[in-house]
């Protein structure tokens, strides 16, 4: 089961690397890109469109009335001629373009794809669902002041492949289970936490939550307590279980704290386990942070 795991994970990097690639060739800046030279593709009434993106779609925009869209996941656009009635529908298929039904532009965080979209009579032949190619992404040039999710996801398994767990900068154990902070990164305004966690029992844990807080290192009274709960904006894995060992990498915007105060991480388990593990993590911790 090991092996089959590890080559699946091998043939996924390989996979995502060489995605990498073609993504970075193949997306060049273009003065001007003319309705003639999209890409295009056909649909059908009754036959809805999926165009699924590698990346968050901010926003889809099309271009006439025939057409009705929505985002029924965030990497996931769903396209269709607009529908209408029978009385309407003779007349309007006579008025329909066939070489004109429409643009479609998809917006995500670091390019945008757009289609000229025909008319198809033989829904047999209609496409279902397509993925947006390399070729077909034009970059989009933001402040750098955020990274995409393709962008993290890539920092994220370079980290896999940096470095093996065994020296943790951070460690608790209770209950025979471990929590540790592997090592701690920073790349521009993110903060990369590499973390495992270790079961040394034979009673799988069920994760509840994994929450990140910073909060007062000393308590006076519980009305004075402060803590504000921080979200990671990334995690490479989203596992509610693990038997043994689980590893996993947190991303975080930039943040700082003073020296009253401590930056905390809870393990908690689902029902009414006892099992919950609570870390305290220096602000050194987060100023010795690597780069890469």
């Amino acid at each position: 089961m090991k092996k089959t795991t590890t080559n699946t994970l091998k043939i996924f990097l390989s996979s995502f690397t060489f995605f990498s690639v073609m993504m970075i060739n193949a997306q060049t800046e273009k003065p001007e890109n003319r309705v003639n030279n999209l890409t295009k593709l056909e649909i059908s009434d009754g036959v809805s469109l999926h165009i699924i993106s590698p990346e968050p779609i901010q926003f889809v925009d099309l271009s006439t009335g025939n057409l009705t869209g929505d985002l029924p996941a965030e990497n996931i656009a769903r396209i269709k001629i607009t529908d209408t009635s029978e009385t309407d529908s003779i007349s309007i298929q006579k008025k329909i373009d066939k070489n004109n039904l429409g643009i479609i532009t998809v917006v995500c965080q670091s390019f945008m794809a757009q289609y000229k979209v025909n008319y198809l009579d033989f829904k047999s032949n209609s496409v279902a669902n397509i993925q947006i190619q390399p070729e077909d992404m034009q970059p989009l040039e933001y402040p750098k002041m955020a990274f995409s999710n393709t962008e993290l996801l890539q920092f994220s398994l370079d980290i896999l492949k940096k470095k093996k767990v065994g020296n943790p900068i951070r460690e608790v154990k209770d209950f025979k289970l471990t929590m540790q902070i592997n090592n701690v990164y920073v790349v521009n305004d993110y903060i990369f936490l590499d973390m495992t966690f270790l079961n040394s029992t034979n009673l799988g844990y069920d994760i509840d939550a994994i929450k990140f807080s910073v909060e007062d290192k000393k308590i006076y009274k519980a009305t004075n307590n402060q803590s504000i709960t921080l979200e990671p904006v990334y995690q490479l894995y989203h596992q509610k279980q693990f038997k043994k060992n689980y590893r996993n990498i947190y991303v975080f915007k930039k943040f700082t704290f003073p020296n009253s105060k401590v930056f905390k991480i809870r393990l908690l388990e689902e029902q009414l386990s006892g099992r919950v593990l609570e870390m305290k993590v220096k602000y050194s911790d987060i100023l010795n942070a690597d780069t890469f």
